[in-house]
């Protein structure tokens, strides 16, 4: 390696202005020192030297503009490059543990040659490793007969001149700047190293302030995913989607692969409740055990960060298998654990950073405190509902079916005194009727004063558990009809899944459809469209339909569970006159 000491002065060369410092904030003075120091160095130095000082101080103007990081990394290698006449020059970002590379950004090395490179180098070896191991200027003639030169991998364009500076920021090592080949041949000279030292100096300056901007847009970010969530759940809509909501702005906030939310599950694990990712996921439903070490710490309230979910000995579910880095962050709020948020990245994905992790931890608490805050909303409003229902069951049995009774009686009376026997049948007739009414009315009452802990396990009794709650705010019962061995043919899973279907589809003709009649059919020896087994839920309705433009997210719920368990649901014309209203299906495989 040849030292970068300056050349003696030269009398009769001109004084070279220092550059001027511009201002900056605290954190910035020592970088701007070292700016000011590496260019009075120049001073004195040879006519040639002298005259490219314009072009060092149009560099540095160039390097300082703009924020946005990556596009100040690729700044800073095109600059570099042009200014010591270099056709390849790189930046390697030193990762947090100080003894590899997190990203390396090239400038001169087109795609195809990129794409036969192959994988970018990690700086564990080689010439790179040795500048993050000993950060300091290296200067070579021939890279390839230098001891630590690790070689190139097949694809790689030669390289023989070298030229390594270190970037500084605010006083830590940020990464390196490297710079091969001299565009017309030959080594790098004494005058590159000074230019390209003040070029990294001030590298170190724009990269700290970009740094320092990319961190209020991530922070203002994740404020603003924090504002969503809490939105969504506290709106008082659907439960479920705003779960989805939890799960897609904590996906895309943490530039994660996938966003997962988990809930406690009655066996003592975390079930899956809502998934986003590009793809259909079908680990909606799934539970992981308590078993799992993961799943025990997160219900302890801890934190758990993965380096590679697949391979990491803690994992036991085959469903982290695809997945790299990791972070699973425990839902707390007022001493106990409400669930926990899953933000997993693709296997050989960059691992999250201690900022990405400090901000993720402050979501996952937002989004605990929203949950909750929605939890106890739902309780008010399930209370509310409650004692609605036992006021109409009062009325009902102490007014409606009171009078009902009287009815009788008179009519009773009626018929006995009637001598024409037509009078008498038609009177028998209504009383008849009216003992009907009387009972179904007994029944509906008895429906509303039970409570959700006296539901029966049976799915053929849920679903008219579902029906019979549906006909209160309807106003009236829907038809329904079973065919299949419904009890003994569906399991656990797809039947939560097909209750909530069709609490969802009922909700929906209830708020939206305006109809006067539904329809529900379960029909457990379904056959699908493969020729295998399943069971299918049909709900139609002689409403108004689906209007053009409306809101679908109660289908996507619908159409995103039976997608996880195999399955699928669409809408089709209705019951109505000429096909009005809709009827919405929805299947999955036994």
């Amino acid at each position: 390696m040849t030292a970068a000491v300056p050349d003696p002065p030269d009398p009769q060369a001109p004084p070279v202005p220092s550059v001027p410092a511009r201002p900056a904030d605290p954190g910035e003075a020592d970088s701007l020192e070292a700016a000011n120091r590496a260019t009075r160095s120049l001073q004195g130095l040879s006519t040639e030297l002298t005259a490219r000082v314009p072009q060092l101080l149009e560099a540095m103007r160039s390097v300082g503009t703009g924020l946005e990081l990556r596009s100040t990394l690729d700044r800073i290698c095109e600059t570099a490059a042009e200014l010591a006449d270099a056709r390849y020059a790189a930046i390697g970002v030193v990762d947090e543990e100080n003894d590899g590379l997190s990203e390396f950004v090239t400038h001169g090395v087109d795609e195809d040659t990129a794409h036969r490179i192959g994988r970018r180098p990690d700086g564990h070896a080689g010439l790179l490793g040795a500048l993050i191991q000993e950060p300091r200027t290296i200067r070579l003639g021939d890279l390839s007969v230098d001891p630590r030169s690790a070689g190139f991998p097949p694809g790689h364009p030669p390289m023989k001149s070298f030229l390594g500076v270190p970037i500084r920021v605010q006083g830590e090592i940020f990464g390196n700047l490297y710079l091969s080949e001299k565009t017309h041949g030959g080594e790098f000279d004494e005058a590159d190293v000074h230019m390209v030292r003040v070029l990294a100096t001030e590298a170190g300056i724009a990269i700290g302030n970009a740094r320092l901007y990319e961190a209020a847009r991530q922070r203002e970010r994740w404020i603003d995913g924090s504002v969503a969530v809490t939105t969504a759940l506290l709106s008082g809509g659907d439960a479920d989607e705003a779960l989805t909501v939890v799960a897609e702005q904590a996906r895309r906030l943490a530039d994660a692969a996938a966003g997962i939310m988990l809930l406690p599950a009655g066996d003592g694990g975390l079930e899956i409740v809502a998934v986003s990712s590009d793809t259909p996921s079908t680990s909606l439903g799934v539970v992981i055990p308590a078993e799992s070490p993961v799943v025990e710490s997160l219900l302890t309230g801890d934190a758990v960060f993965l380096d590679d979910a697949a391979t990491d000995p803690r994992v036991i579910s085959r469903l982290a298998a695809r997945f790299g880095p990791s972070m699973l962050l425990p839902l707390h709020s007022g001493g106990r654990v409400l669930g926990a948020l899953a933000m997993p990245r693709a296997r050989g994905a960059r691992p999250f950073t201690e900022a990405e992790r400090t901000l993720a931890t402050q979501f996952a608490s937002q989004a605990a405190l929203a949950l909750m805050m929605a939890d106890a909303q739902r309780d008010r409003e399930r209370l509310a509902v409650y004692e609605d229902r036992d006021r109409i069951a009062r009325d009902l049995h102490d007014l409606v079916i009171q009078r009902l009774f009287a009815t009788g009686m008179m009519l009773e009376g009626a018929q006995r005194r009637s001598v024409v026997p037509a009078v008498r049948d038609g009177v028998g007739k209504a009383v008849d009727e009216l003992d009907v009414t009387i009972q179904e009315i007994r029944t509906a009452v008895f429906a509303l004063q039970q409570g959700p802990a006296e539901a029966p396990s049976g799915l053929r009794t849920r679903v008219l558990r579902e029906i019979n709650m549906a006909a209160v705010p309807l106003g009236f019962t829907p038809g329904h009809r079973f065919l299949g061995p419904l009890d003994s043919a569906v399991g656990d899973l797809t039947g939560k899944n097909l209750i909530a279907a069709l609490r969802e589809a009922l909700s929906n003709a209830f708020r939206h459809a305006g109809a006067a009649r539904i329809e529900v059919v379960v029909d457990a020896g379904a056959e699908l469209s493969d020729g295998s087994a399943g069971v299918r839920l049909t709900v139609a309705d002689d409403g108004i339909g689906l209007p053009e433009g409306g809101r679908r997210s109660g289908l996507r719920n619908l159409a995103r569970r039976a997608e996880s368990l195999g399955g699928s649901s669409w809408c089709e014309p209705g019951i109505g006159a000429s096909g009005g209203g809709t009827t919405v299906v929805w299947q999955a495989p036994l």
